[in-house]
């Protein structure tokens, strides 16, 4: 009697801690990443200048008065304040201070700067814009100096991570690794086989979905983010169970235990007797 009494103690207790479990493996990330060959392409790694961007565009060289007037309408006090490390949750955590005039795309994708007249940079990321902006520069000015920013580089992370938000990228490049890492990375609820990607490109809206745990991530059009992104973490079905059951379900079965141990003690006692 005495043992079948223990044993159900030691079965209600094994239940009221089997919710929570999760088996490791189902938390790393990338696990076959050692057997996967590099495939992605160059057009994925980098993203493209869209429509409605705002680059930060400063010239310098040794002597600054011969760049003035391609920074024209410029004064050091103009700042642009960047979220780079933080969400919209905590706005001045990790802030960083981007200086320099600010450009929007047009709708034809030109950018019309000073001096030089309309740059196009459609189907151009921000390492060629840099370079032929370069090379236009390199005319009037010895060796000059280009700080090119994104201002608008934001991707949202919302579901099940710990710090969901907006995050600004400030060098135009991320992966979706880093956004996560921005979040906190996702809880042990999050769903890491099937990360949905929401994109907007050329005002186009596609979308994707990649697993975390398989190194072929690397190789996905979603590995590379780009402006715009949104990342949106489900729960997985250790979370729908806890959300369908009674929250007090564990306190009760706790307190079932516990009664079950009090009574086998009792039921010894009285053996011993």
């Amino acid at each position: 009697m005495k043992g079948k009494i223990l044993a159900i103690s030691l079965a209600l207790m094994l239940v009221s801690c089997k919710v929570n479990q999760s088996k490791p493996n189902d938390l790393n990330y990338m696990q076959n990443i050692e057997k996967v060959a590099i495939e992605a392409s160059e057009k994925n790694s980098k993203p493209t200048i869209q429509v409605g961007d705002q680059l930060i565009i400063l010239i310098t060289a040794k002597d600054m008065d011969v760049v003035k007037p391609f920074n024209q309408n410029y004064s050091s006090s103009e700042l642009v304040q960047s979220n780079s490390f933080a969400g919209s949750n905590t706005p001045n955590q990790g802030a960083t201070i981007l200086s320099g005039p600010t450009y929007i795309v047009d709708a034809d994708g030109n950018v019309d700067f000073p001096i030089l007249g309309k740059i196009n940079t459609s189907n151009k990321s921000l390492v060629d814009f840099k370079e032929e902006l370069r090379t236009r520069m390199e005319k009037y000015v010895i060796n000059p100096t280009l700080n090119v920013r994104l201002a608008n580089f934001k991707v949202t992370v919302l579901g099940e991570v710990n710090r969901q938000g907006d995050y600004t990228i400030t060098n135009g490049q991320a992966t979706i690794l880093n956004a996560l890492g921005l979040a906190g990375d996702l809880t042990s609820y999050g769903k890491r086989e099937d990360v949905l990607v929401i994109r907007t490109e050329n005002g186009v809206v596609s979308h994707g979905r990649v697993n975390l745990r398989d190194g072929n991530l690397i190789n996905s059009p979603y590995y590379n983010l780009k402006q715009g992104d949104a990342i949106i973490i489900s729960s997985n079905n250790t979370k729908d169970v806890l959300a369908k059951q009674n929250p007090n379900t564990g306190l009760i079965l706790t307190g079932v235990s516990i009664a079950v141990t009090a009574v086998a003690v009792v039921v010894s006692l009285f053996n011993k007797k």
